[in-house]
């Protein structure tokens, strides 16, 4: 199955965006499914129209191929190891990776191969939780510990969280973390969210960032998020304004009798492309 349908078949050679599936859901805590969210925006995907209106643009010209996914699943130190070993030769051999999960943890070894590919990388997590949990449930390496293992690699700028443990308050630093009840009022925040990101960029969205009313095909969903057209204008912005180098999307939770978010998992990911690919 391949990101786009029939309508988007490229070979790997003549590609430059990498789709990568990773459906693991080993550390999930909550809602169990998210090993089948890869699947389903691929599934999805075939509805999109590959001529993008705002940028009057068809990002897929630059290449688009999907990997087949990565079903490492023995341990989550080994589920980082082998993303990051894919992801690391993809941009060796000059792609632009997309990487889809999945829960939090596939990001893990992603950021990793990053930061180790880039100089001068920063991270940008969009998310409704920190995700700044040391250990949880016995690893390092869960979902709820994604971002604290992706800071010892890169620093992190934080939008749109709107939950953390009081364990997480220590780690998180004030000056990087904007808050959605802060960005509903202040939507110059999304501006210094922004200038806090180093010239190289790697973007993690985790769809719960969004309010569960557009959203709602989460593992933990959080009410409050901002809508998806403000989300999507500032990862333009960013886009805009700084190198972006990959990102992923992770933590969709599929439902069977609600299709759309899934369509909206997939749009997302094509709407970076078309703002990436029209810079």
């Amino acid at each position: 199955m391949n990101f786009g349908g029939d309508e988007v078949v490229y070979d790997y050679e003549d590609s430059e965006i990498i789709i990568v599936p990773v459906p693991y859901d080993e550390t999930s805590t909550w809602m169990r499914g998210a090993d089948k969210g890869p699947d389903a925006i691929l599934e999805a995907s075939p509805n999109l129209e590959f001529y993008d209106v705002e940028t009057a643009s068809e990002a897929h010209l630059a290449g688009i191929h999907t990997l087949e996914p990565i079903l490492e699943k023995d341990t989550p130190e080994k589920l980082v190891n082998a993303v990051h070993d894919k992801t690391l030769y993809l941009l060796t051999e000059n792609k632009f990776p997309v990487i889809i999960g999945g829960n939090h943890t596939v990001s893990i070894g992603a950021i990793k191969a990053f930061s180790e590919y880039f100089d001068n990388l920063s991270v940008l997590q969009l998310d409704a939780h920190t995700d700044l949990r040391q250990e949880y449930e016995g690893s390092k390496f869960n979902h709820a510990c994604a971002m604290a293992r992706a800071r010892e690699f890169a620093p992190i700028v934080q939008v749109g969280i709107r939950s953390m443990s009081v364990y997480e308050v220590p780690y998180a630093d004030k000056d990087r973390i904007f808050y959605s009840h802060e960005l509903y009022y202040n939507k110059n925040l999304y501006i210094k969210a922004i200038d806090k990101l180093t010239e190289n960029v790697y973007i993690t969205i985790d769809l719960d960032v969004f309010d569960p009313s557009i959203m709602p095909s989460t593992g933990t969903p959080e009410p409050g998020g901002p809508a998806y057209i403000e989300l999507i204008h500032f990862l333009r912005d960013v886009i805009r304004n700084k190198n972006v180098v990959g990102f992923d999307v992770v933590e969709l939770c599929p439902n069977q009798t609600n299709k759309s978010p899934d369509f909206i998992a997939a749009k997302i990911i094509y709407q970076l492309l078309s703002y990436r690919y029209t810079k």
